[in-house]
């Protein structure tokens, strides 16, 4: 190899491929995750129906429909010390063991 001695890629190519294919998998990995949000959203969203602000659902309603409880957008802890799970504009509470308080954000 030829000039500096503490550089990274052999060669101008070398460099372009491991960036491409970095921005590449990056992009990959947010299209996914921001399918995994719409499709929580959309579970929220028909669980708590139109007119509704909030609803107690079972845990495993939203287990049966895929929800996938690890992926949110922010989270925010209210003054009872509770956290709330947001997803865009709707958010979702462990109210117990086994039910899951949804409220929509106005």
């Amino acid at each position: 190899m030829s000039g500096r001695s503490d550089k990274l890629f052999c060669s101008i190519k070398c460099k372009n491929y491991y960036h491409i294919h970095l921005r590449h998998a990056s992009k990959k990995a947010a299209i996914r995750i921001n399918e995994y949000l719409k499709r929580n959203h959309g579970i929220l969203l028909e669980q708590l129906g139109k007119n509704k602000t909030q609803v107690k659902v079972y845990r495993n309603v939203l287990a049966d429909k895929k929800f996938r409880f690890k992926y949110h957008t922010h989270t925010a802890v209210n003054s009872n010390g509770k956290t709330f799970h947001y997803i865009y504009d709707l958010a979702w509470m462990e109210f117990s063991d086994d039910e899951i308080l949804i409220i929509r954000q106005r």
